[in-house]
């Protein structure tokens, strides 16, 4: 698999899955661009990696469309930012439940419609297992994840020749979980990972390497890969 000479534009490139993914399209030689929210996350990342970085907010229609204009045409995509607000359904404030939409579902779409992708190349969202494995006080997620299922799906067909894909992850072990307390995210960890087939949970370079099949597989569009350990036949 390789990346040479071509453009590609990982948003939320500056932790996690979306860094692995930079990371690893890099390695492959692909030029690799790098975006999120926080400037001062994403400047020393792309100074480590030795890529561009630009400053974009995906609840903001002006700050994606400026994002693609200093790009131009690209030949993939990798969309993994989000912030997500969530909580029991009967208390969750309207105010996180319009949040999350607007960043995790409101962003995709902003993206898949100001992106200049090359014939042929592709636009890969990561969504998350919750849309068809739900548990308590994650409502929220679990249907901006389906909405988000659903908008590759029908984004394969309307964008195509560009190839629209999603990553459906199960529980990984990454920086986003760093707000929990120490012994808890042990804790929950450990136990995630004793009820799974594969014995561990995931981590981001499991995600990226998905991800750069999807961009590398001609013949893959309209797919939802679900890489979960097995938790979904668990």
């Amino acid at each position: 698999m390789t990346f040479a000479g071509k453009k590609v534009v990982v948003i939320g490139g500056s932790s996690g899955i979306g860094l692995a993914t930079a990371e690893l399209a890099k390695k492959q030689g692909a030029e690799v661009i790098i975006a999120s929210r926080s400037a001062a996350k994403l400047d020393p990342v792309a100074e480590r990696l030795k890529v561009a970085a630009i400053p974009a907010d995906v609840t903001s229609d002006e700050s994606i469309a400026e994002l693609f204009r200093r790009t131009g045409p690209v030949d993939h995509v990798v969309l993994t930012a989000a912030q997500l607000r969530t909580g029991p359904f009967k208390t969750v404030a309207m105010e996180d439940v319009r949040a999350t939409m607007e960043a995790k579902f409101w962003g995709a779409w902003r993206v898949a419609r100001e992106a200049e992708i090359r014939a042929g190349g592709s636009l890969t969202l990561v969504t998350g297992f919750l849309s068809v494995r739900p548990r308590p006080n994650s409502a929220i997620i679990s249907a901006a994840n389906g909405a988000l299922e659903s908008l590759a799906r029908a984004l394969a067909l309307e964008l195509a020749p560009v190839r629209v894909n999603a990553v459906s992850p199960g529980v990984i072990d990454t920086p986003i979980r760093a707000a929990m307390p120490e012994a808890a995210r042990k804790e929950m960890l450990a136990k995630t990972a004793a009820a799974l087939p594969v014995g561990r949970v995931g981590m981001s370079e499991d995600i990226a390497q998905q991800i750069a099949c999807l961009m590398a597989n001609g013949f893959a569009t309209g797919s939802i890969v679900y890489i979960d350990g097995g938790a979904l036949i668990g």
